[in-house]
């Protein structure tokens, strides 16, 4: 440890997280985007209507973007297991290799040979086969994130597996078990459903800075994309609120401590539980003053009925102590970030609705008997500033997944402490932290200049220049 404060520990904690979160930026995007201009390019095979044609081109330059910069950031993220925390990976290789293994194989496989066919062939199939192409590689993203999901649920709610008493480490006896894992299927709806509101967001927002050009040209294509970005926005929201629902269930099942952190809840509640809507949270003393309850109400966001009180922290802390005193001692902290627990709910609840508000507005502004949307900048506006919103949301819940599952890495089996790589210093790390820190800006940076500069050409900038354009294997290319 330096003078400063800093632990290999937290350090390579950072490092994670901070690698995460980035590449958790540009994933849901992509996988949103992707499912999106499928359904474009599925509305122009089917209606015909050439506009539908023209955003599914546009926006899929968009989709190309988020996800090359996706790979990068996925990349590194996986040299964090070698550099960083060799003990995990050994402790958990023989389950965690298995699906990042058919993640790679199957699922990678599926959207890298698809997506290369949909990006060159757009003038050599037929619209609805061309779709096609673009509806696989949105099905090859989705069971990327099936696959990453069950690793993590593994971490979250171990299941299908052993330990050997020899090696120490685990051995995993049933891959059903693993997929089937009910922590999985809760929480990939959420996840899902919350990418296809991340892009159905993104598209809204460009869209509206597309209006504020007033460019005539271009006026129909964004006002059908900004109805279309609405309307998703607005049923994905909705939607992913109701995966959050059901996954909270299976969390308070399977991990109370992050739910009692989640609603800042030391001491168990009256019944029926009162909701907590801001409070003073001292996590040294383990207690909260300064609440503003809403009576009743968690009773029924926890339990779908009017009646029933949440135990505490402190009541779990002890619990949990009881349960795993012999393994790892009683000097164990159990409790988790409750600050950071409690506030990342809140922002991810809180933008959950405020898209869903801004969405309905929208709407109503937008709607075809009325469209005054143009007429109302401030509007327009709102719409563009919320591009950032959803990838805030996004983040808070992943800090709640993450954060609240301290200090397991493998819930119930192994410690964030025991995880870490024993070569691991504090000066490697001060050093690898900054360059990714310093390659994820430079990434961010070129994501967002070159949206902007795609935004700032428009629609049919490449329309007008592909004549120009010739075929790479057409005998033009090699002269005449």
């Amino acid at each position: 440890m330096l003078g400063i404060g800093l632990s290999i520990v937290s350090l390579a904690r950072f490092q994670f997280a901070m690698t995460t979160v980035f590449h958790f930026f540009f994933v849901p995007f992509s996988i949103g985007m992707g499912f999106l201009v499928a359904i474009m390019e599925t509305l122009y095979a089917v209606k015909k209507d050439k506009v539908y044609l023209d955003m599914a081109k546009f926006w899929g330059k968009i989709f190309l973007l988020s996800f090359a910069v996706g790979i990068v950031t996925g990349i590194i993220q996986e040299f964090q297991f070698g550099m960083n925390w060799s003990e995990y990976s050994r402790f958990m290789g023989d389950v965690f290799g298995a699906p990042l293994a058919i993640e790679a194989l199957l699922a990678f496989f599926i959207e890298s040979v698809f997506i290369g066919i949909w990006m060159f062939t757009w003038d050599r199939f037929k619209p609805g086969v061309h779709a096609f192409m673009i509806w696989m590689t949105s099905i090859g993203t989705m069971l990327s994130a099936i696959w990453i999901l069950a690793a993590n649920s593994f971490m979250q709610h171990p299941t299908g597996f052993k330990i050997n008493n020899t090696t120490g480490r685990i051995q995993l006896t049933d891959f059903g078990a693993v997929v089937a894992n009910p922590q999985l299927w809760k929480v990939f709806p959420h996840v899902i459903l919350a990418a296809f509101m991340t892009a159905a967001v993104v598209i809204t927002g460009m869209s509206a800075y597309g209006l504020l050009r007033k460019k005539k040209d271009e006026n129909h294509f964004f006002k059908t994309s900004l109805r279309f970005g609405l309307w998703a926005s607005l049923i994905f929201a909705i939607l992913s609120a109701g995966a959050g629902d059901l996954q909270t269930q299976q969390i308070i099942k399977d991990q109370p401590m992050k739910f009692a952190a989640t609603e800042g809840i030391y001491e168990d509640t009256k019944d029926p539980a009162p909701w907590t809507v801001v409070e003073l949270i001292n996590a040294k003393d383990h207690k909260a003053s300064g609440q503003i309850e809403v009576p009743g109400v968690l009773s029924i966001l926890a339990y779908h009925k009017l009646s029933g009180s949440v135990k505490g922290m402190n009541t779990i802390n002890k619990e949990l102590h009881a349960k795993y005193d012999k393994q790892f001692g009683k000097d164990m902290d159990y409790y988790v970030p409750p600050k950071t627990l409690f506030w990342s709910f809140r922002v991810m609840t809180g933008i959950d609705a405020l898209i869903m508000l801004v969405s309905f507005v929208g709407l109503i502004f937008s709607r075809k008997k009325k469209d005054t949307i143009e007429n109302h900048k401030w509007m327009l506006v709102v719409l563009g500033l919320c591009i950032w919103v959803p990838f805030i949301g996004n983040s808070a819940g992943w800090f709640i997944t993450e954060f609240g599952r301290y200090p397991w890495i493998v819930y119930g089996l192994f410690t964030i402490a025991q995880a870490v790589s024993p070569t691991s210093t504090v000066a490697s790390l001060l050093f690898s932290n900054i360059i990714y820190f310093l390659l994820f800006t430079l990434l961010g940076g070129v994501m967002v200049w070159y949206s902007r500069q795609t935004l700032h050409h428009g629609p049919y900038f490449e329309e007008a220049d592909s004549k120009q354009n010739v075929d790479p294997f057409a005998k033009e290319a090699f002269g005449k």
